[in-house]
Order: C-alpha cells, then sequence, then structure tokens
C-alpha cells in the first residue's frame, strides 16, 4: 500500500490557523460551524500543539500561538490579511450561527455580482470568514460586467 503525498483528510491546500485559546476557538467552530473535532495534541502545559477539526468535509488545522515558534495569532498581531472562504448549502443559518457563536458581522449576507450569496465576519479569534452559497455559475466576463457596474466602471485596457 502506497502513502499519499498528502496527509489524509487534507487537500493540496489546507488552512493552518494560529490562534490564541485554540482550545475555545475549536467549541466556537463546532457551535458556529458544525466543525467536528479529529484529534489534538497537547503540550505539557496543556496548550494545543496541533488541533484538526473537519467542516462539511474539509479539513481545518490548528495551534495554539507560541513566541518560541515564532507563531502569532490575530489577536496578538491586532488583525489578519487572511479570509477563510467556506462554502455551505444553506448561508444564512451557518453565518446567523456563527453570529450567535460570538461572531462580529463584517458584511451581512447579501446576493453578489458574481453568483454567491456571501456574508463576511470575523470570529472570536481574529480570523475572517466569508461564509458562501453559489447560486450561479458565471463567466470571468460576466463576473467583470458585474464588478464595473457594482463599482462604477471598467479601468482596465
Amino acid at each position: 500500500m502506497n502513502t499519499s503525498h498528502i496527509y489524509p483528510g487534507a487537500h493540496t491546500l489546507t488552512p493552518y490557523l494560529t490562534i490564541k485559546e485554540c482550545d475555545e476557538a475549536i467549541e466556537f467552530y463546532k457551535k458556529a460551524f458544525g466543525a467536528i473535532e479529529k484529534g489534538r495534541i497537547t503540550m505539557p502545559n496543556g496548550t494545543i500543539a496541533h488541533a484538526e477539526v473537519e467542516i462539511d468535509g474539509a479539513l481545518l488545522m490548528m495551534a495554539e500561538e507560541n513566541a518560541d515558534w515564532g507563531s502569532k495569532s490575530p489577536k496578538t498581531l491586532g488583525g489578519t490579511a487572511v479570509t477563510i472562504g467556506l462554502y455551505t448549502a444553506d448561508v444564512d443559518a451557518v453565518f446567523q450561527r456563527a453570529v450567535d457563536a460570538g461572531a462580529t458581522i463584517k458584511m451581512p449576507v447579501t446576493d453578489m455580482f458574481y453568483g454567491d450569496r456571501m456574508g463576511s465576519l470575523t470570529d472570536p479569534y481574529g480570523h475572517n470568514w466569508m461564509i458562501s452559497k453559489h447560486k450561479k455559475d458565471m463567466t470571468f466576463e460576466e463576473m467583470q460586467k458585474g464588478a464595473d457596474a457594482m463599482f462604477g466602471g471598467s479601468k482596465q485596457k
């Protein structure tokens, strides 16, 4: 039997979050997104060295921030440049569940020019999430026309 070059349950690209209060974040992800905890490895002091949850078949890995490893969470950094995209069959329900669990709304759920119904929020640990449901397949040309209409025209040549 050959071992795959990709970790079991992971995809070629798999998010790995650094989180302050990682154990609490796992509980939030369970409540907000229906995450299933796959396992965790703890340090001698009880903090999480590595944990995995599954959300609708996708693996999300995470660890407690650790100064010795140079890993800092969005809370320590004062924000993040990364947004995690989560597609779901019922965007409105999942979005509301996340808000009810403690997430902060960045943009309410709305139908977007690119064919998705989407809303964005920040979880209590500083990570940004874009919760979406795909509604309509569109070409990049069609999406550009929608962007031009939304943002006041194209500057591209």
